[in-house]
């Protein structure tokens, strides 16, 4: 057998991440000859700039993508919650393998708990929709920006004697964080702080027409998870979303069906929007939800 090349962000997370999905490969084809390219995109080059300046959803995955065209890839894993709700043409999403923990974690300098925090805390995010959700649970907080991989972000938080930043608590769970974690933290509920669209979840990236690979991948395709993230991105396409705009959205399967929750600021207003549901059929509820925030967004804006 060739040897597979798979293309991921340079990055601790990612090169983790790429080894899980290639464990999961492994576990179904046996072992594999196989090289990881590791790359480095503009997301990660760009720092100091706010991701909404500088383009937004794709920085991160966008070079790995060109690779992959290319054919010097013959696939690429990323981080599900990086990727535009449209894929690129001549790519399709081969598989979704089983969501890890979708919610998001509040790791705290010195205290051990939000009511702990002092008035005004300062709470590092360079994500909007954990600024609008954090300062909906304290309306005192100054968020500010921070970027950089998990290990940078720490790190700044001490040099910048910051309160506290907001982490996805599945990177931290595949870096082992918390077997022995460095500050005190504590876990937002996905009703505090609802997720990022595909938060938790491994999207495995390759060519369209390369049908060898697509059956190769697909047996790790977690149907479940798939049908879940699919309705989330179908509600980040209906708001055309991007990193400037605060959204968040998850779908989850109950004992009693399927609840579907979305979140839509809006940073003129200075308001947000959720709405949760609990529906038996899971189809066509993403695009329901995202009319039914606009709706209300334009109702408040009269």
């Amino acid at each position: 057998m060739k040897i597979v090349r798979v293309g991921t962000r340079n990055s601790p997370l990612a090169m983790k991440q790429t080894t899980i999905v290639l464990n999961l490969l492994k576990k179904v084809h046996g072992d594999f000859p196989v090289e990881i390219v590791p790359m480095t995109t503009k997301g990660d080059q760009m720092l100091s700039v706010s991701l909404s300046k500088i383009g937004g959803k794709g920085l991160f995955i966008n070079e790995v993508e060109q690779a992959l065209l290319k054919g010097s890839i013959d696939f690429a894993v990323h981080s599900l919650k990086d990727m535009p709700a449209k894929v690129a043409d001549g790519l399709t999403l081969a598989a979704i393998p089983e969501r890890s923990d979708p919610a998001d974690c509040l790791i705290f300098r010195e205290k051990t708990s939000l009511d702990e925090l002092p008035k005004g805390a300062r709470i590092g995010t360079s994500s909007l929709r954990r600024e609008f959700q954090m300062k909906n649970l304290r309306e005192d907080l100054q968020v500010e920006s921070i970027r950089g991989n998990v290990g940078t972000r720490l790190k700044r938080m001490e040099e910048q004697g910051l309160d506290g930043i907001v982490l996805a608590v599945a990177g931290l769970k595949r870096l082992d964080w918390f077997a022995e974690p460095t500050h005190p933290y504590l876990f937002l509920t996905c009703e505090q702080c609802i997720p990022a669209v595909g938060q938790g979840a491994l999207a495995v990236e390759c060519r369209g027409q390369d049908h060898a690979m697509k059956d190769f991948l697909s047996p790790i395709d977690d149907s479940l998870t798939r049908s879940l993230v699919m309705e989330e991105r179908d509600f980040l396409a209906m708001l055309n979303g991007n990193c400037d705009i605060p959204i968040g959205a998850f779908a989850v399967q109950e004992q009693n069906g399927y609840r579907f929750s979305g979140f839509l600021g809006d940073k003129e207003l200075e308001q947000s929007f959720t709405k949760s549901i609990v529906v038996q059929d899971l189809v066509g509820v993403g695009k329901q939800i995202a009319e039914e925030l606009l709706n209300e967004m334009d109702r408040e804006s009269i």
